[in-house]
């Protein structure tokens, strides 16, 4: 939500100044597009947020969720990631109607900054509070964040029932020996 709100998760070593950055540009991709209005050009502030990292963009309103769309794939600098999340979370998050100029005074926003996907092998190592989980079984997979987990107070095991859930999946579907569980850290700000 703010940035100065603490949330689970990791320090992947980011500045204050880089984080400030990271939501200024999700916020301004958001604004612009609300107001039919063409995003301005971006770029690396600093080397760091030209790197490669998965990213995802939580947008709430009056603290209810109003989009949230990411890419766990490192495919991207951090920077293009986070405003190419933005925009999708605000406009392209297939349960929300898109963003309206009209609702941007109450639009928080928060930013996750992936680590890399993780398999799991053994679930006693799946950390409540540390690890975001991403479950994948035939066509289907679910994913939710270290945040999610850690706010609604869930076990481990609960953890693992509602990502399957997320998925579309029966509740112990984790336990399936199609089933692939991956883990990865976030820095959420």
């Amino acid at each position: 939500m703010s940035a100065e709100k603490k949330h689970p998760g990791v320090d992947l070593g980011l500045s204050d100044r880089e984080k400030e950055e990271l939501l200024r540009i999700a916020r301004t991709v958001i604004e612009k597009k609300s107001r039919g209005e063409p995003a301005p050009s971006f770029s690396a502030l600093t080397e760091r947020l030209g790197e490669k990292f998965g990213a995802f963009v939580s947008l709430y309103k009056k603290g209810m969720l109003r989009g949230c769309i990411g890419s766990v794939d490192p495919e991207k600098p951090l920077w293009k990631t986070v405003a190419e999340m933005a925009e999708a979370a605000g406009f392209r998050d297939p349960r929300f109607m898109p963003i309206t100029e009209d609702e941007l005074p109450y639009i928080e926003l928060e930013v996750s900054v992936l680590t890399p996907l993780e398999e799991l092998q053994d679930t006693e190592k799946l950390e409540v509070g540390r690890h975001g989980l991403m479950i994948t079984e035939g066509s289907r997979s679910g994913l939710l964040l270290p945040q999610v987990a850690a706010e609604r107070n869930w076990d481990r095991i609960t953890f693992l029932q509602e990502t399957c859930r997320k998925a579309g999946l029966p509740r112990d579907a984790w336990k399936d020996k199609d089933a692939k569980l991956f883990v990865f850290a976030a820095d959420v700000f």
